[in-house]
């Protein structure tokens, strides 16, 4: 049998096996030639008490040319879904590689509702958004702080597109333990949010309609708790496709608003030909520049 097979620092090459799986070998080597100029660590996994004392797993990248007697600057990717997870595979959207490269520690944690741990596991983010989750990855920043001696806790960023936009939002408003914050096409106000073409997540995340549950639409909006952006004044960069029906982009109008409003140092960012991902290679290398300044500007001064 033939296959593809990728890793964070492999794109995809076809490989082939026995069909008991044996004698696995690798058949194409297209992307070796500039794989060599590279230098990209391997991901290192843990795992650590999140929300409850539950066990979460997450995976780390450290920059390259890593000297362990400096201190480096933390970002922590915050996945979507939010029943995905982050895996040891290649892609070209929120590639960590990309941000390590860029001289950054980078953390990816399981949260919970995370995939791959379990129905349970899985299903423990239901009408529980900024809830369990939200402990599981601040558990997670406390855990690698102890953990590893050459991460600068002074200096450290939150990031996440989709649901990894909600919990961007959601830390903006909850904590000011972070020097900047990025959020893509993050949920924001959850009535509104019903304009979605996916009323699944809505409905099933929620448990309900804006109308027969609207506490639940109220309890997990980052807009109910809007006031207490402009008390930690986080920088956050917010980026957003028009043509996003799954998450529409005036979510993303909103937040910034909200934080233009309150004096937070903030810049928006819209792509017009664009939906949920960026996936124009001009687009996405433009996303990945103006990522990458946003975090400079407030984290390697």
């Amino acid at each position: 049998m033939a296959f593809e097979r990728t890793s964070l620092t492999m794109p995809a090459e076809v490989f082939a096996a026995s069909s008991d799986g044996s004698n696995t070998r690798q058949l194409t080597h297209h992307n070796e030639p500039t794989r060599a100029a590279l230098e990209m660590n391997p991901p290192e996994t843990f795992w650590f008490a999140g929300a409850e004392g539950t066990e979460v797993e997450a995976m780390l990248i450290r920059p390259p040319k890593f000297d362990a007697a400096k201190k480096y600057p933390l970002l922590v990717l915050l996945h979507g879904g939010p029943q995905t997870m982050w895996s040891n595979a290649w892609g070209y959207r929120w590639n960590a590689e990309v941000f390590s490269g860029a001289g950054y520690v980078t953390l990816m944690i399981n949260r919970r509702g995370s995939t791959g741990y379990g129905q349970k596991f899985t299903d423990e983010i239901t009408n529980d958004w900024g809830g369990k989750a939200y402990v599981d990855v601040m558990n997670g920043v406390d855990y690698v702080l102890k953990k590893y001696p050459f991460i600068d806790g002074t200096r450290m960023a939150a990031a996440g597109g989709s649901y990894g936009g909600y919990l961007a939002d959601w830390i903006a408003a909850h904590n000011g333990r972070f020097k900047a914050i990025i959020s893509h096409a993050g949920v924001y106000d959850k009535v509104s949010m019903y304009a979605t073409e996916e009323l699944w997540f809505e409905e099933h995340d929620m448990q309900g309609t804006p109308w027969t549950n609207p506490e639940s639409y109220r309890k997990w909006a980052p807009v109910t708790y809007a006031g207490e952006l402009g008390k930690f004044k986080t920088p956050t960069l917010v980026i957003c496709g028009e043509r996003d029906y799954r998450v529409p982009y005036t979510q993303s109008l909103e937040f910034f608003s909200a934080l233009q409003r309150q004096g937070v140092p903030s810049k928006l960012v819209v792509f017009p030909d664009e939906g949920h991902w960026i996936l124009k290679p001009q687009n996405a290398q433009f996303w990945y520049k103006t990522f990458l300044d946003w975090l400079a500007l407030y984290l390697l001064k």
